[in-house]
């Protein structure tokens, strides 16, 4: 798995946590054009409130991530973005405009939008379904109608079968289907719902590529997601949701900061005695102990030549030095444990990365 970006250096968790915060954008909003602004939304379905008290602003241009396990409202989010439900409290906008208004067409002739389970004709071929799509789109018939839908589909590889029925599609085929359809009229925003569900791994990373691009290009995605390795590297901006709301929002590197202020690295040896030795060090602040690991929080990363040298010279037997970076699931999980849920959730792991470690502060650092 990869490392969260632009973290100014290997960190890790530290005496105390900087209180959770949402990254706000107020202080950017004259710098920053936002093409989907949610405010205190709420939205309840008879005693379930599915969404509470939301906020999420997506930047233009940009790829930003819903993130969170099943049943966290991402969904919901999404049908609210595009019209399909409206907020009961609270306010959703997007392109400046009310999706659940009269302005709801002007917004949803400027989405793209892939569900989870996107719904394809199979009796019709991959040619029909994107013609039909076409002609909803108002793009109407004829040969520019046709240049654009053989575009869409060499744009994700499958113009060598828009002539075979739909029923036949492989479920990645019917994925790039899917998307081919979503971009057929050049929409300035795409709403991808678990756009990798059900995908074997070279097909989901496939799509992630054409997401990519389709930035590149200048497009903005807005994509929900539960799966953490799918967000990592993908994401410029993460939204992290539990039960209907934004537990925590802004770039990686800017979360990451909240966890990991501080240099961290780990020191795997099998002497207790050389933990004790390695807490007594110029520029350690902390030491925590997991077993034979020792995560040790710096004042710089340019610290670990000396420790190697005064460990080595203190007669302890090192087995391995490593700085650490955090990764999307070590943050993910850091959040979700500081909310008081050390469990994570059903359908995403824990890392042994946050396994519970007892910590050994030293004196100054307290």
């Amino acid at each position: 798995m990869g490392r969260l970006d632009h973290v100014s250096a290997d960190a890790g968790i530290s005496g105390s946590v900087t209180p959770l915060r949402v990254v706000s954008p107020t202080r950017q909003i004259d710098e920053r054009e936002f093409v989907v602004e949610i405010a205190d939304a709420t939205r309840t379905f008879g005693p379930v409130k599915a969404i509470d008290g939301l906020d999420v602003s997506i930047e233009k241009g940009r790829i930003s991530v819903l993130l969170g396990p099943n049943g966290a409202g991402k969904t919901t989010a999404i049908r609210m973005i595009t019209g399909a439900l409206s907020p009961d409290t609270g306010t959703a906008r997007v392109f400046g405009l009310d999706p659940a208004g009269d302005d709801g067409h002007e917004v949803r002739r400027r989405c793209g939008v892939v569900s989870a389970k996107p719904s394809l004709y199979d009796r019709l071929s991959g040619w029909d379904n994107l013609r039909y799509a076409a002609e909803l789109y108002e793009l109407g018939r004829g040969a520019g109608a046709d240049n654009r839908i053989r575009e869409a589909a060499a744009m994700f590889g499958i113009e060598g079968s828009l002539d075979h029925q739909v029923g036949g599609y492989s479920t990645g085929m019917k994925t790039r289907l899917a998307l081919a359809r979503s971009v057929l009229h050049d929409p300035d925003l795409l709403l991808l719902d678990e756009p990798t569900s059900g995908l074997d791994p070279e097909s989901a990373f496939a799509v992630l590529e054409l997401i990519r691009k389709l930035t590149r290009d200048g497009q903005t995605v807005l994509m929900c997601t539960h799966l953490l390795l799918e967000a990592e590297g993908l994401a410029d901006e993460i939204v992290i949701m539990q039960k209907g709301t934004t537990l925590l929002a802004g770039t990686p590197g800017e979360l990451a900061s909240q966890y990991w202020p501080t240099p961290q690295v780990k020191v795997t040896s099998p002497s207790a005695e050389g933990f004790d030795l390695l807490a007594t060090l110029d520029g350690v602040h902390a030491v925590s102990i997991d077993g034979e690991t020792a995560t040790a929080d710096l004042d710089t990363l340019d610290r670990i030549p000396d420790l190697v040298a005064s460990l080595v010279a203190g007669g302890v037997p090192v087995q391995a030095i490593v700085p650490f970076s955090p990764t999307l699931e070590d943050l993910y999980f850091a959040v979700r444990r500081d909310r008081g849920d050390d469990h994570g959730s059903d359908d995403i792991r824990p890392p042994e990365a946050l396994s519970g470690r007892p910590a050994r502060a030293l004196p100054e650092a307290a």
